[in-house]
């Protein structure tokens, strides 16, 4: 007689920039094992360094629950300045993976026109008395620009009633705006996300603001999630045309890997 299938209960949330952060192995992951992103190996620091293949860009995980977690710094190219990007710990890493990988796609994808406001848009997100702002169906969530002349930074702020912040997400003026729009084509994106183990990280439970529908999911689909994603983007970078011959070293005081 067939054994039954094994399954672990899952959470889906939505709308989803109020899922809390999830795993940050979804991202840090495929960043080194589909992406060739290097890393050091010091256990004793609750940190992770990450290098992309050119020693160009780098990403710093730091364990700080209050303040911006994730933070992205790439180095001046020809045509374009040094920028950065951060990410606070409660931002759901299927949004920062909108935006990763983009980040690490083939160098085609960048040349495509970008606005960051359109994804959002299309999404019946609407604008506030507040020039170049738009704000999400449940009034929860703002992406904006800042500047006068609309050539400054960007910021994705999710708050609570309260108002209480639960994340934010930064872009100085720098970043590359089809970067941006693949951060907020993934925030305006309504499918729930998975969540497994305690509900204390997730921002709320207020069924008013949030839904959460649970379901039993096999356990080696939920066991296979991460390691299908790393599959598909090691196939993208290995079907690009054109791979980076820098040899890839660790960056120096790096912290370990997850």
């Amino acid at each position: 007689m067939p054994r039954p299938t094994e399954t672990v209960e899952v959470e889906f949330i939505a709308p989803r920039h109020l899922a809390g952060g999830g795993d940050p192995a979804w991202i840090t992951v495929p960043l080194h094992r589909a992406c060739g992103w290097s890393h050091g190996h010091d256990p004793l620091i609750p940190r992770v360094i990450l290098s992309s293949p050119d020693q160009k860009a780098l990403l710093r995980l730091e364990p700080d629950p209050e303040g911006q977690w994730w933070t992205f710094h790439h180095i001046a190219t020809q045509g374009r300045p040094a920028w950065h990007a951060s990410f606070g710990a409660r931002t759901p890493v299927e949004i920062i993976a909108g935006f990763t990988d983009a980040l690490t796609a083939p160098a085609a994808t960048a040349a495509a026109p970008a606005d960051p406001y359109e994804p959002l848009a299309r999404a019946g997100w609407s604008p506030t008395s507040a020039r170049d702002r738009l704000l999400s169906p449940d009034g929860r969530a703002m992406v904006q620009r800042a500047g006068s002349a609309g050539d400054g930074p960007w910021f994705a702020t999710v708050t609570l009633p309260g108002p209480r912040w639960v994340w934010q997400a930064r872009f100085d003026e720098h970043t590359p705006p089809h970067l941006i729009t693949a951060f907020t084509a993934a925030l305006a994106d309504p499918s729930p996300v998975p969540r497994t183990g305690s509900p204390v990280s997730i921002p709320t439970r207020n069924p008013n603001l949030v839904t959460r529908t649970h379901r039993g999911v096999p356990t080696m689909q939920v066991a296979s999630a991460l390691e299908e994603r790393v599959r598909a983007l090691a196939a993208r970078r290995t079907a690009s045309p054109t791979h980076p011959s820098t040899p890839r070293q660790p960056p120096p005081n790096s912290g370990r890997s997850r």
